[in-house]
């Protein structure tokens, strides 16, 4: 499975490190990501993610179910 969160969508970055000199390197930067499970109450069952630390914070603030409808519909994830 590809490093993405299934809630935000945040991926890996692309960027440079850049020493004293000014020299470039390129590198990533990866998303702080947790499989993690949820209890869904509305289907009574248990959905294991791999979210993001702020997808977490997102779904303590408007809840499980909202947090994946709203990741269903920017096409985040298909089936959970």
């Amino acid at each position: 499975m590809a490093r993405k969160c299934q809630v935000t969508g945040k991926q890996v970055m692309v960027g440079n490190n850049v020493s004293h000199a000014k020299n470039r390197v390129k590198r990533k930067f990866y998303p702080n990501l947790l499989k993690k499970k949820f209890f869904l109450p509305d289907e009574n069952r248990w959905v294991s993610l791999t979210v993001s630390t702020h997808g977490i914070r997102l779904i303590n603030k408007i809840g499980i179910s909202a947090a994946l409808k709203g990741a269903k519909a920017k096409g985040y994830i298909g089936k959970y």
